[in-house]
């Protein structure tokens, strides 16, 4: 059964930066696209990045293009977003999730975890 488990949340400020971890188990995820999305009060959730797990293939939504970077560490089975120059706008819940298209939601979720940044 995959689980997915997120860390690295936080307060920031506009301008700082922060890191989050996505911990993912019960699956070799080689043929998976695992990515990060979230989810701001009162709106939709939303794509932010994607990362093939084989190949290492990278995709990201234009509002953070620049700013964040997705990457994994296949023998901890853990992937990364660095987050830079944070903006209040990328306030939001932010959720790791495993499927096998990228830029698109898969089936298996996160619990999230909360990023506020503060203008």
């Amino acid at each position: 059964q995959v689980q997915l488990v997120e860390f690295g949340g936080g307060l920031v400020q506009a301008g700082e930066s922060l890191r989050l971890s996505c911990e993912a188990s019960g699956h070799t995820f080689r043929s998976f696209a695992l990515g990060w999305f979230r989810q701001a009060p009162g709106k939709e959730r939303e794509f932010v990045a994607s990362i093939v797990w084989g190949g290492g293939n990278t995709y990201y939504a234009d509002s953070v293009k620049g700013r964040f970077t997705i990457s994994r560490d296949r023998a901890k089975n853990t992937m990364y977003l660095q987050m830079n120059n944070l903006k209040p706008e990328d306030t939001a819940v932010y959720y790791c999730n495993a499927g096998v298209r990228v830029r698109t939601a898969g089936d298996y979720w996160g619990q999230g975890t909360q990023v506020t940044v503060s203008s």
